[in-house]
């Protein structure tokens, strides 16, 4: 008797190299790649049309990749469940293989369904690990030195060929297809696995040489940057396949001799650790799924509940006041990316000088970011809202970061026109101009030196009691790194005396 066919489901690894489950699956018999487009998923508040066109290009590369290979991309549009069970009912599938996934609360209910679904059906779902987040992981000592152990091992290779089944394919849905809006993103990368390599490729060659210094500033950041984030978060680049072409590179130009080997070296070394940053954040999601919904440290319950809607509008739509912050939300509205450094600004900004809930701030930079990655984005909006319990408290001076960050005003002007004509001195800070009067643009929208002060005082605050620190600590043994190879993020102290409160405009742009 024939082999029945096996399910291969494609969620955030729209790749055919460096895909195990496709590799194993394909070596045993024959197979359906298959894609869901669910329209639950994008009805959540995450969600957005940018995310999803870059999606659908990287699919239709995908397609093609899989047709060379023998079979056609399957694409069904409806709930993961009864398209499964559909296919199970129509082909006798008994298999399906998939990659394990740190999604967002609405994947995690979904994956939990269809193992249920499974056990019921017969059906055995074997999931293959394609990051360095480990399931399951009992603590975390050691974990570097195993992110480090399965980045180095061999990535499968694509299928020589695939047998595929007599199906037809389906259709790569439109946006409006899946109740999503118009989501103008003029600057957004293009999706797919050919845009993805080509960045990666560009970036080791040379692009990377300035990384190091570059990567702080938005004036810089696009260029200087990997640009990678949004082919990692979906998958058309594997992390496996970026760290062993990062350490190849490295090795390359320890024997090079030309003037930009040693500063790109030096730059590489830095991307490296990043990589490990990467699954640091989301193994923190992965081990506890609430972060997504509530505060890390339970201290601060209660304390940032009640939104201002008119400051979280002038606030998404680049409209504070301060010109910096401005100008960077604006050009991420418009690209569906921004430099890390000003990412953080942009949340810390919204949760301590205006004082907004990072669940609604969070959600609104999730749809925005092309790259969105839940396990990164929602460990870093409570890290930068100061509500994990054990980080450094950092406010960003949004003025300090214009100057610091784009001393000519260039990027300010680009993205904010309205100031275009402003003397030099004063494009920071244009309230102080004799003729702000007159421009088209508000005023700061908060004293950002008091309110910073008063969120400070707030924060440390909570932190005055035996209590909070036990669990502090606790949640440092759970989610802090550790020496071999990250360093502490847990550098908490306790805070100062009363009356000895002092501004922490921070310069460094991660714990």
């Amino acid at each position: 008797m024939a082999e029945p066919p096996q399910i291969v489901w494609f969620k955030r690894d729209l790749r055919v190299h460096d895909h195990a489950p496709l590799a194993q699956a394909a070596a045993r018999g024959p197979i359906i790649p298959l894609y869901i487009a669910e329209p639950g998923l994008w009805r959540e508040p995450d969600a957005s049309g940018r995310q999803w066109a870059f999606i659908a290009e990287a699919l239709a590369g995908l397609g093609r990749d899989l047709a060379a290979l023998g079979a056609p991309l399957v694409v069904r549009t409806g709930d993961a469940v009864e398209v499964l069970e559909s296919l199970r009912a129509q082909f006798g599938v008994t298999r399906l293989w998939s990659h394990e996934e740190t999604g967002n609360g609405w994947t995690f209910a979904r994956d939990k369904a269809v193992a249920a679904w499974a056990r019921g059906s017969g059906v055995e779902w074997r999931e293959e690990r394609q990051t360095g987040v480990i399931r399951r992981l009992k603590d975390r000592d050691g974990w570097a030195k195993k992110w480090d152990a399965f980045m180095a091992a061999p990535a499968s290779s694509a299928p020589a060929r695939i047998e595929g089944v007599d199906i037809d394919p389906g259709a790569i849905p439109a946006a409006r297809d899946l109740g999503l809006a118009d989501d103008s993103c003029p600057g957004r990368q293009a999706g797919g696995r050919e845009a993805g390599l080509a960045e990666l490729r560009s970036f080791l060659a040379g692009r990377g040489r300035d990384y190091r210094r570059g990567m702080s500033s938005p004036v810089t950041g696009f260029e200087q940057c990997s640009r990678l984030s949004p082919y990692l978060a979906f998958g058309a680049v594997s992390m496996r396949e970026t760290a062993q072409a990062t350490w190849a590179r490295l090795r390359e130009l320890k024997t090079e001799k030309s003037p930009d080997a040693k500063p790109l070296r030096a730059s590489l070394v830095s991307f490296s650790g990043r990589l490990h940053w990467h699954c640091h954040f989301m193994q923190k999601l992965e081990d506890a799924p609430r972060i997504e919904f509530e505060n890390m440290h339970r201290a601060y319950d209660g304390m940032r509940e009640a939104l201002d809607a008119a400051r979280l509008a002038a606030w998404a739509e680049g409209r504070t006041g301060f010109p910096f912050v401005d100008a960077c939300m604006r050009a991420l509205v418009a690209t569906g990316w921004m430099n890390f450094r000003m990412r953080a600004m942009l949340m810390a900004f919204a949760s301590y000088h205006l004082w907004l809930p990072w669940r609604a701030t969070g959600l609104y930079l999730a749809r925005v970011f092309t790259d969105y990655e839940p396990g990164i984005h929602w460990s870093q909006t409570q890290m930068q809202s100061g509500t994990t319990g054990i980080n450094t408290v950092r406010v960003y001076n949004p003025v300090k970061q214009g100057y610091d960050q784009d001393p000519t005003g260039a990027f300010v002007r680009r993205w904010v026109p309205e100031l275009a004509a402003l003397p030099d001195a004063f494009i920071h800070e244009p309230w102080k101009w004799d003729g702000a009067a007159r421009l088209d643009y508000p005023p700061p929208i908060v004293d950002h030196v008091s309110a910073a002060k008063e969120a400070q005082s707030r924060i440390y605050g909570a932190r005055r009691s035996r209590e909070f620190y036990a669990e502090a600590d606790a949640i440092q043994e759970k989610h802090g790194s550790r020496k071999s190879g990250l360093p502490n993020t847990g550098r908490r102290k306790r805070p100062p005396a009363a009356g000895q409160m002092a501004l922490n405009f921070t310069e460094g742009e991660t714990d």
